[in-house]
């Protein structure tokens, strides 16, 4: 039996790693029935728009505009951490929360900006946010993930990728970046939304 094709609106590595290894954790029900491709296998490399003041409104446009401009089924998300006392920033700014500073899509220096900004703040607390949105046989279908924890005073561990290395999620004793890909996939954000998007996929 053919697989059928399912595009993540990514070309983030790292991302895409990060799903497959979730939807082969989530067995062959899932897995054999489905083949995820990213933008630069359907030769998407165009700059999808991502203005959406929500991250729901985000992971939208990008599913949207993949499904139009390519016809496929497509599921597209957009993630986020959120500081509890600075107003819930970066929120939606995460990936260019430094930006204003000269710096776009840069994890050092979102990472630096806010390790300063939090300098002389007792309340660390924190939340990795995520939102998938699946537009297939023409329905669209809307799942999140949440994961609380704290930011860190400083950076540890090398593994995972942006504000991992200062994001120790809660009961934990060890951020993101210090956990193997399995162990952060079990809690986090994205693990969390993915796997309702597979208990979806399931059902189909």
């Amino acid at each position: 039996m053919d697989k059928k094709k399912l595009v993540f609106a990514t070309n983030n590595v790292n991302k895409i790693n990060e799903v497959k290894a979730l939807l082969e954790a989530c067995g062959s029900a899932v897995s054999e029935r489905y083949e995820i491709l990213s933008l630069s296998d359907i030769g998407c490399v165009e700059d999808i728009p991502e203005n959406s003041s929500t991250f729901a409104g985000n992971a939208f446009q990008k599913a949207e505009y993949v499904h139009v401009h390519y016809n496929v089924d497509c599921f597209a998300d957009d993630s986020g951490l959120e500081v509890r006392a600075l107003g819930m920033e970066p929120g939606v700014r995460s990936a260019r929360y430094a930006q204003d500073e000269g710096f776009d899509h840069d994890k050092e220096a979102n990472n630096d900006k806010l390790l300063r900004n939090l300098k002389r703040i007792k309340d660390r607390t924190a939340q990795f946010r995520t939102v998938i949105v699946l537009l297939m046989d023409g329905k669209m279908q809307e799942f999140e993930g949440i994961c609380r924890g704290e930011i860190t005073k400083e950076r540890s561990g090398v593994q995972g990728f942006g504000y991992d290395p200062i994001f120790r999620p809660k009961g934990y004793d060890k951020t993101f970046a210090e956990m193997t890909m399995e162990e952060k996939n079990a809690i986090s954000h994205r693990g969390k939304a993915v796997r309702a998007l597979v208990d979806y996929l399931k059902e189909q």
